[in-house]
């Protein structure tokens, strides 16, 4: 996991103020890109430490509503599903299919010295992704991403911190999610001798 500080604190307040309250000001620009390819459209996929371990391959999705854990990172970290509660609101797939969770379970995820309690919603569906963290983390963190920029940045003690990208991790995934065949169009595909 890369966390990086940067120096974006407001240069314009008062000094006789900036000891009362600072006030740090989270923003983005051309420099941010520095290092990544551009153009692109890539997601953001980033390595954060959850439950002790850090996870590689971890979307940041500010569109969800809902952080979502997979069976592969559910596995690695040794999860029975007596850890699990009950999660019993629906969620739709990518393909707007409705996928049955298997449960849910509080985790911390740990950003530089910020532990965050997350509550990760375990579906047991192919995704070339371990985790989907969304907008709770991003907001209990005080949190703005930036796909563009490939960067998440957050204010902690008193600083602007920044977690890199993994832009060839996320275009890795996006291949595999391309050649991943579903299981159901697989086995008809084999049946049918194709």
């Amino acid at each position: 996991m890369s966390v990086a500080r940067s120096s974006t604190t407001d240069p314009c307040q008062d000094p006789k103020r900036a000891k009362v309250a600072a006030q740090l000001v989270v923003r983005f620009s051309d420099e941010d890109k520095m290092g990544t390819i551009q153009p692109h459209d890539d997601a953001l996929v980033i390595t954060l430490r959850i439950g002790g371990y850090d996870v590689k391959r971890v979307m940041v999705d500010q569109g969800s509503a809902v952080e979502i854990m997979y069976p592969d990172l559910y596995k690695g970290l040794g999860l029975k599903p007596q850890d699990l509660t009950p999660y019993n609101s629906p969620l739709v797939s990518f393909e707007g299919r409705v996928v049955t969770s298997k449960g849910q379970i509080r985790l911390p995820m740990q950003t530089g010295s910020e532990v965050v309690e997350v509550d990760f919603v375990v579906v047991d569906v192919y995704s070339p992704y371990t985790t989907i963290v969304a907008r709770p983390w991003l907001h209990a963190l005080g949190a703005v991403s930036s796909t563009l920029h490939q960067k998440v940045k957050y204010p902690s003690e008193g600083q602007v911190y920044e977690i890199q990208e993994d832009q060839s991790a996320a275009r890795q995934c996006l291949m595999a999610a391309i050649q991943h065949e579903p299981e159901a169009e697989s086995s008809s595909r084999a049946e049918k001798g194709l």
